[in-house]
């Protein structure tokens, strides 16, 4: 949540109430920046995953309407939950989602293919930031990974926790605490 209010470490922003309609005004003597999208998935989540477009160039200040695609290869529905991040992370505070398929987890059944949608801007403050002088390429990353808990708070009935823990990065470990184990007392 701190990540996402501030911008920090390359998290966007959302629902910062920066979408006020004079915000949303292309300075139109201003440099146009090119935002590239970049879409990868978990190992443990049988979708395809791509943006529909390689880039967009957009004024500061200026809303854009770009698209990913997803589809889930595997034989159950499953549901997905995507995390992002924009390169450099300096221009991070001035970019800003007002809708996006992130903000939801998306179930997709088995087979299912559908288009996502996301509406952005970057805030035309971005003009006054000297850190942000020499930038004109941005990068907006989406990662997808199987949603560990279902709509009703309920794990997955296919993801099992030993699956869960590898697509997180804690499979291996000598010391990570073994499934039958959690929650025993001595």
């Amino acid at each position: 949540m701190f990540c996402a209010a501030t911008g920090f470490g390359g998290t966007i922003n959302t629902g910062t109430g920066r979408f006020d309609p004079e915000r949303l005004v292309p300075v139109e003597d201003a440099r146009r920046i090119k935002v590239y999208f970049n879409a990868d998935r978990s190992e443990q989540l049988p979708w395809s995953f791509k943006p529909e477009q390689k880039f967009v160039s957009v004024l500061p200040g200026e809303t854009s309407l770009a698209f990913y695609r997803a589809k889930n290869e595997g034989t159950k529905d499953i549901i997905g939950i995507a995390t992002y991040n924009v390169t450099p992370d300096r221009i991070a505070p001035y970019f800003s989602k007002v809708e996006c398929f992130c903000f939801e987890e998306q179930k997709l059944l088995a087979g299912e293919e559908i288009d996502m949608p996301l509406l952005f801007f970057i805030d035309k403050d971005v003009l006054e930031d000297p850190s942000c002088r020499n930038v004109d390429s941005v990068v907006l990353s989406y990662t997808f990974f199987r949603a560990r808990r279902n709509k009703y708070g309920q794990l997955e009935p296919d993801a099992a926790e030993d699956k869960v823990q590898e697509s997180l990065g804690f499979s291996g470990y000598e010391h990570a605490p073994k499934v039958e184990d959690r929650g025993k007392t001595d």
